[in-house]
């Protein structure tokens, strides 16, 4: 229990990634910080179940290796990264094709490499046939050893649409933030209109990938968001924390100066210098950040906008044996069932399941089906291509206000500083992600460290990652 009689510099109301970080950036600078955490454990929304030897993700959000705030954020130098194999499986027209990331995977830069292997390259003779198979281009790249890159398969087109996907993801990586936030705003869905591909690939490949990206299956966001999205998908490889999501908020919080973070404890209001808890009593300090969603930051913050929400479900199986997806995220880009994305999780993370059990998350977007077990099940099976009927369900995981909307007009950097001496944070501040909620507290620790006139902040090491053991697999017969 914390003495009535504690005093702190600041007190943080929220222990989610969002008040970890700031508390780091305000300790590192000599600011003495209390953080209160209503719930029994830190992280918020980013929570791991531990069933019979599983670590099951309620959410489940996808990380990329290209967040600026993961490297450098305090405290999570020691984060391993589990990387996806280069980009993703998308299920269309009944089978499953391959469209690689554009940079570092075969991606972009492979897809134009194999246009130009293509030109170069002894050419068949040509028949009927031959002329009209959907398979003929993608054959062609693999005969002559190019990588395939962009969009694989006759359902996304040919090779120069596979290469003017990859020369745009390409150029999308290599943009400033400044210029993609200048752009005109739009909903996420109008945009793509306007990019200059082919439905068969806006439909086939961008529009799935920005769903799972957004957690939006509408595409209502705004396309500034979209388009910080796709920037990092194309300059980084799309991964989960080493052990489950918890691991990222267990970090921060036990690389802060013990007695920092106060976990049960229900604070009931705020002021510019006073904290009043449930059964805790009062902390008296020099400002107050509030760190919680953004429904629980309005109830004590009143006027606070809460936006609307992304319901987000997240269903766990085992079997008997694992799907031959290895360690692809796969897409449904038939929308002919509730499972927007899926994966054989254990292939990315081994350590999330016991040995010789596999673990497959799917996530499902939106209002989930009455009869969700079995509708899961029937998609998961065309989509993988096997039987799930003795499939186990391990665990259901529902969350009505998952993921804050951003719709246009959406302000990417919402105020932190509310007056002197009260700030919020958390990713209804930024972009409605885990680095967005990252950075919303670097952006709130900065100022309240130049309200108090403190010093300069610390910067973490570089973040360090790893492969799967697929990928090494993979890299080995390369």
């Amino acid at each position: 229990m914390l003495e009535p009689a504690y005093q702190a510099d600041v007190v943080i109301v929220g222990a989610g990634v969002a008040g970890l970080a700031a508390a780091h950036r305000l300790t590192s600078a000599g600011v003495t910080t209390a953080v209160l955490e209503a719930a029994p454990y830190v992280g918020g929304r980013m929570a791991t179940e531990k069933v019979d030897g599983f670590r099951l993700d309620r959410i489940g959000q996808l990380l990329s290796t290209s967040y600026p705030e993961l490297r450098l954020t305090p405290g999570l130098d020691a984060l391993v990264l589990r990387p996806f194999a280069p980009g993703v499986l998308v299920h269309s027209d009944g089978r499953r094709h391959r469209a690689g990331a554009p940079l570092g995977g075969g991606g972009a830069r492979g897809a134009l490499g194999a246009v130009r292997a293509l030109a170069s390259a002894p050419r068949p003779a040509r028949t009927a046939r031959t002329a009209r198979s959907p398979r003929t281009v993608a054959s062609a790249m693999a005969r002559t050893g190019a990588p395939l890159g962009g969009v694989v398969g006759g359902a996304f087109g040919g090779a120069v649409d596979q290469a003017r996907l990859g020369a745009a993801l390409t150029r999308l990586a290599g943009v400033p933030v400044q210029r993609l936030l200048a752009r005109p705003e739009l909903s996420a869905a109008h945009a793509l209109a306007n990019r200059g591909l082919p439905a068969r690939t806006i439909e086939g490949f961008l529009r799935p990938l920005l769903a799972a990206l957004l957690c939006d299956p509408d595409l209502t966001t705004s396309s500034r968001c979209a388009d910080l999205a796709l920037r990092s998908f194309a300059s980084g490889r799309l991964c989960v924390p080493e052990g489950g999501a918890d691991t990222l908020p267990e970090l921060l919080a036990r690389a802060l100066p013990p007695g920092t973070v106060h976990t049960g404890v229900r604070v009931t209001s705020i002021a510019t210098n006073l904290v009043t808890t449930a059964d805790h009593g009062e902390l008296r300090c020099r400002a107050v950040l509030v760190a919680t969603d953004a429904r629980a930051a309005a109830g004590l913050l009143p006027g606070l906008r809460v936006p609307d929400f992304h319901p987000v479900t997240v269903v766990h199986h085992t079997a008997d044996e694992a799907p031959a997806t290895g360690a692809f995220l796969l897409l449904d880009a038939d929308r002919g069932g509730p499972v927007t994305h899926t994966a054989v999780i254990s292939r990315v993370d081994p350590s999330r399941s016991p040995a010789g059990r596999p673990l497959i998350s799917s996530t499902v977007l939106g209002a989930p089906p009455a009869d969700l077990d079995t509708a899961v099940r029937t998609h998961l099976s065309r989509l993988y291509g096997v039987s799930t009927a003795r499939w186990e369900t391990l665990a259901v995981h529902h969350t009505a206000e998952a993921v804050p909307a951003m719709r246009p007009p959406h302000d990417l950097r919402r105020p932190v500083r509310l007056l002197a001496g009260l700030y919020v944070c958390g990713d209804h501040r930024d972009t409605s992600t885990v680095q967005g909620a990252l950075h919303s507290g670097h952006r709130a620790a900065a100022a309240i460290l130049t309200d108090l006139g403190a010093g300069p902040m610390h910067v973490a090491e570089p973040l360090r990652t790893s492969a799967t053991p697929a990928e090494e697999d993979e890299a080995a017969a390369a």
